[in-house]
């Protein structure tokens, strides 16, 4: 096995108990390392990004072909909102709009996660599955930890009682030692019996970070919780953003003529900043001018 700060970030899913339960872990740990360094975010935000990019990434991995997800948590703690999206093809994308929070720890000794979140609010899910109008589902914040808010918002919203554990591991000097998590549906069929031996497992389980610090495989976290897992298939998770300088210049151009006008008249330029990757695209005058001709036809 290599370094856990070399291997590659990756998602693997499977199914236990005959079919019965669905499984889904991930190693998130330079995807959030990414994010981190793209937006500045502190500590605790940092966490708490990550912790929804890690769950974005599971949830990317349920849907198939062009579908996509944006999940959206609106917490009432000074983090404000979360925003992440999310393919069927590993792609991961997200902010937090106001990276610069840092909590001291909780009771536990950890990053207060829910302090930043907030214990109020609500998540919600948008999946653009390829039809006229995109899935929209919400459920309120239930802890603001976001491991139990996901399991709250799929028993309540997708009516499927699952178990997800999500986990950062910042260094001190900010950056992400380790970040994954694993996601457990339980599907129709499976007995009491089976229920509660896997109910006892994850109640003694280690924290996510505690598991991949180890070094341990994702198969190997999952067989933890469920001992005869099949792993069905594995992919890479990495970050990526459709930002473009043309998608950009498409985005000026809707502001309109006067707008554009404006810009040229204020500042005789104008800089737009991606909020997801915050890659900056500048724009001088005659790169304005020529935009407004275009809005003029």
């Amino acid at each position: 096995m290599t370094e856990a700060g070399q291997q590659k970030d990756y998602l693997i899913r499977g199914t236990a108990y005959n079919g019965k339960v669905r499984v889904f872990a991930v190693r998130t740990t330079q995807l959030v390392d990414e994010l981190r360094r793209r937006h500045g975010t502190y500590p605790t935000a940092t966490a708490a990004l990550g912790r929804t990019a890690s769950a974005a990434a599971m949830m990317g991995a349920m849907l198939k072909g062009e579908e996509k997800l944006t999940i959206q948590v609106k917490g009432n703690g000074p983090l404000g909102q979360i925003v992440v999206d999310a393919n069927a093809y590993g792609e991961v994308r997200g902010y937090v709009n106001n990276p610069d929070v840092h909590l001291p720890s909780n009771a536990q000794g950890k990053l207060d996660v829910a302090g930043a979140v907030g214990r109020e609010g609500f998540i919600y899910m948008i999946k653009d599955l390829g039809l006229k109008e995109p899935y929209r589902g919400s459920t309120p914040i239930v802890s603001g930890e976001l491991a139990e808010d996901f399991t709250y918002y799929f028993a309540k919203s997708e009516q499927t009682p699952s178990a997800v554990g999500l986990g950062v591991l910042v260094d001190t000097d900010g950056s992400v030692i380790e970040a994954g998590g694993f996601i457990i549906q339980l599907l129709p069929g499976l007995t009491d019996e089976e229920i509660t031996k896997i109910e006892n497992a994850l109640g003694v389980l280690p924290t996510v970070t505690t598991l991949l610090k180890q070094g341990m495989d994702l198969d190997e976290m999952l067989r933890q919780i469920v001992d005869d897992v099949q792993i069905m298939d594995q992919m890479d998770i990495q970050f990526r953003c459709k930002c473009s300088r043309d998608r950009v210049e498409t985005t000026l151009l809707s502001l309109g003529k006067s707008e554009i006008e404006q810009l040229i008249a204020d500042d005789e330029q104008a800089e737009v900043i991606c909020h997801f990757c915050n890659e900056p695209y500048q724009f001088n005058r005659e790169e304005l001018a020529a935009l407004l001709e275009r809005a003029t036809k």
